[in-house]
């Protein structure tokens, strides 16, 4: 019966182009949203408005931020040696949590994958040289995923960090092969830190 209100399938399409986001879920969110009054429908959708216009790429790292530059690039008291290498900037929340963490980071946004048409051009290496051009920095931690496409970026970043005298470790990972890093609990990120070895 859904199916056949239009608006609200195109309601559901829409929640449907969220990642990891299946039919039977993108159905369930647009009701949901039918559940809600007036009031709180114009604040959800003002809320979405307000984060897109808001939100960038901080001009340094790369991570999402609603300032001029993100609060871990603007804090002093970081160990401004040290940049930490991610795919996403959902990534750098995770390792926020471990609180061990006291670098800097750099974000990707992305992983190479030639099947699916990511090419290093594609990703914030540029960036990332600029950053390391400035000599400050002395060590760069790859904590890219463990699957084929991060070791293959990872493996990248190393041949082409190390001949301009970087320190290129990876993540020690206590996670098994192919998973994700945001999803990793603490405990194993803050081993994976200690336990990081070089390229």
């Amino acid at each position: 019966m859904a199916e056949y209100i239009e608006s609200l399938q195109k309601l559901a399409e829409q929640f449907g182009r969220l990642d990891g986001v299946g039919r039977k879920n993108a159905m369930k969110m647009a009701f949901s949203v039918l559940d809600m009054t007036d009031e709180e429908a114009s604040e959800f959708a003002a809320a979405i408005l307000d984060a897109k216009a808001k939100i960038h790429l901080c001009p340094i790292c790369q991570n999402i931020t609603d300032k001029e530059i993100c609060p871990i690039c603007a804090d002093l008291q970081r160990d401004r040696k040290t940049v930490c290498v991610v795919s996403d900037p959902k990534v750098v929340i995770s390792m926020e949590k471990v609180r061990e963490y006291k670098g800097l980071y750099h974000v990707l946004h992305g992983v190479i994958s030639p099947t699916n048409g990511v090419t290093p051009e594609k990703l914030k290496i540029r960036e990332l040289l600029a950053r390391l051009n400035e000599g400050e920095i002395e060590e760069v931690i790859v904590a890219t995923n463990p699957t084929v496409e991060g070791e293959v970026t990872a493996m990248y970043l190393a041949r082409l960090l190390k001949p301009i005298g970087i320190k290129v470790t990876r993540l020690a990972y206590g996670v098994p092969m192919g998973s994700d890093l945001e999803y990793a609990d603490e405990i194993t990120l803050f081993r994976a830190l200690e336990g990081r070895r070089d390229f």
